[in-house]
């Protein structure tokens, strides 16, 4: 799925930084640059806009404001990463629930991070706006944990981390956390394909789940999960669509 982006930015320079990181992401797709907030509001309306990389310090109205009439604006949101020279707007940004907070100059890493939290974003909200939801077998597996088989939504899952037996399961709720009867290899091969991936011997990872992606770890949370030189040229095919 296409992002569509706006950049709002009064420095030429840092739009055409901006520009050429959203032209390596593949996932994003430009629809216009404004020179101020008041600009960019006007035309807002008539884009199908879900992401708005924001300065903060502009004359006139200011990105924080900017942000504030957004937050209250009826229909579909617009997600907002504040991409500015200043530490001490953070604050700011929290109430008017910004997606991230980016300060100049900044790092593609940390550009792709934020973009990439935005996607998820945007696909949770489309479904989340689907009349009915309906699951296929390929949304859930079934695990045996000790003498029962446990059905487990993929979308609920993080991770898992496999030691010789057994294998455990890490979702996205803190406290639920168990261990299931089954070898990594079988567990790799009743997971979809373009859904999770193995990293190392003992870590099969949700790609969705990723929010930093380096030459050696990935990140899922707060946990950094190495990737070794085993499934190192996998991984890097499945880097290589994004850039």
């Amino acid at each position: 799925m296409l992002i569509n982006c706006m950049i709002v930015d009064d420095e030429d320079l840092a739009t055409s930084h901006l520009c050429s990181y959203i032209t390596r992401t593949s996932f994003l797709n430009l629809l216009s640059c404004h020179k101020n907030a008041a600009d960019a509001l006007m035309n807002i309306e008539n884009k199908d806009l879900h992401l708005i990389f924001l300065d903060i310090n502009m004359p006139g109205l200011n990105g924080i404001e900017l942000a504030h009439l957004l937050k209250n604006k009826k229909g579909t949101p617009v997600s907002i990463i504040f991409t500015t020279g200043f530490e001490y707007f953070a604050l700011d940004s929290y109430k008017v629930d910004a997606l991230d907070y980016l300060v100049k100059p900044i790092r593609y890493e940390d550009f792709f991070r934020a973009a990439y939290k935005a996607k998820i974003n945007v696909e949770k909200h489309d479904g989340q706006t689907q009349a009915v939801v309906k699951y296929s077998e390929s949304d859930f597996i079934f695990l045996r944990v000790e003498y029962d088989l446990i059905k487990i939504y993929l979308r609920d899952i993080l991770y898992f981390e496999g030691s010789k037996d057994y294998v455990k399961v890490f979702t996205a709720s803190p406290d639920h956390c168990f261990k299931s009867q089954i070898t990594m290899k079988e567990l790799e091969e009743r997971l979809p394909v373009n859904s999770f991936m193995r990293l190392h011997r003992s870590f099969i990872v949700s790609v969705d789940k990723i929010t930093l992606i380096s030459k050696k770890i990935v990140k899922i949370g707060g946990i950094f999960i190495p990737i070794t030189r085993q499934y190192k040229e996998s991984f890097k095919k499945f880097i290589d669509h994004w850039f």
